[in-house]
């Protein structure tokens, strides 16, 4: 089977050479102006709107069929959550190729004309494929912006933020897919549809003086939020304060005195239906809370004052919206912090 992988990246190779060369020729009718973006410290260039795209997270997977794009993609992979509600529909009209990461032959086989993801890391040296592997085959590779504008990749771990930051990166990468495939109506509509939201979230809450630990995943050593990712919008938006605002790392792992120490007014806590990591749904992570002898004596976990959020909602996507709408209703619920 190996020896077919050769003769297949030839193929698209080929195939991707010879749709360049056709569609070079703007003179020809309905032809559009070939898509030039900054992205990530590269230039990528899209002759025309892709027809087999593959989206290798979740979270762009969301952005585009929220940008109605199901009929132009090949493929899916890397899901931690079921998909956001509302794309069921859309969602199953696109074959998944994993439910994890998938491997460089797999994405190969969909017979991709661009590959976007989420995270650096997804198209970075032992992830998926470098961007360069990809492009020498023809294949435009897309990040999104909030991986990497103001953030440091280069370290262990999830990385360090320079700079808080904001959803203007979130709008910044729908604005750009949607010109990629030539919908920018539908980006405009999607972008004021997410701002809409988030000021109707915030308008009647007064979070100051309350403070927030988010958790991602992991029992053993568990992820918290620092101060800067999409846990900080959600803070930030809410005028709360993230009890771990003092780190810039992305999602340090820290010890559970440490967190007790903090002992924060309210836990937002991932739900994840991934099984990559211990203590992934949120039942697992509140039975751990409550009958761990440091933990159990925290007040937020006395009081119960939990509210439960998506893996996706705890990244910097369109469902970072998501968890501006529910801590601010999980806050509204608990009343002021005593």
């Amino acid at each position: 089977m190996p020896l077919a992988r050769p003769a297949r990246a030839a193929a698209l190779l080929a195939a991707a050479s010879l749709a360049l060369t056709a569609c070079g020729d703007t003179g020809a009718p309905g032809a559009r102006a070939a898509v030039t973006l900054d992205n990530c410290g590269r230039t990528v260039r899209v002759q025309e709107p892709p027809q087999r795209a593959v989206s290798l997270d979740q979270g762009t997977t969301e952005i585009m069929l929220s940008l109605g794009l199901a009929d132009r993609m090949a493929g899916t992979a890397t899901w931690t959550d079921p998909v956001m509600e509302g794309l069921e529909k859309a969602n199953a009209e696109v074959p998944r190729i994993a439910d994890g990461s998938p491997s460089f032959e797999r994405v190969l086989d969909a017979g991709p004309d661009f590959v976007a993801a989420s995270f650096v890391s997804t198209l970075g040296k032992g992830g998926v494929a470098t961007r360069d592997r990809f492009e020498q085959l023809g294949v435009p590779t897309y990040v999104s912006p909030s991986d990497c504008v103001g953030k440091d990749n280069t370290g262990d771990g999830d990385g360090t933020r320079a700079t808080a930051l904001g959803m203007d990166a979130v709008y910044r990468e729908v604005r750009d897919l949607a010109a990629v495939f030539g919908v920018e109506k539908r980006g405009e509509e999607l972008v004021a549809s997410l701002e809409k939201r988030m000021a109707r979230a915030v308008s009647d809450v007064d979070a100051s003086g309350v403070t927030l630990l988010y958790w991602f995943a992991n029992s053993e050593s568990p992820y918290m939020a620092g101060c800067c990712g999409a846990p900080g919008i959600i803070t930030r938006a809410l005028g709360a304060k993230n009890v771990f605002d003092d780190t810039h790392e992305e999602w340090p792992q820290i010890n559970w005195e440490t967190v007790a120490d903090r002992d924060p007014d309210v836990l937002v806590i991932g739900d994840l239906t991934r099984r990559s990591q211990t203590a992934e749904t949120a039942e697992r992570k509140i039975a751990f809370l409550e009958s761990h002898p440091v933990t159990r004596t925290m007040d937020a976990v006395r009081r119960k004052r939990y509210v439960l959020l998506s893996g996706q909602a705890m990244n910097p996507t369109v469902r970072t919206v998501e968890g501006v709408e529910r801590v601010a209703a999980g806050l509204r619920a608990f009343g002021p912090a005593e």
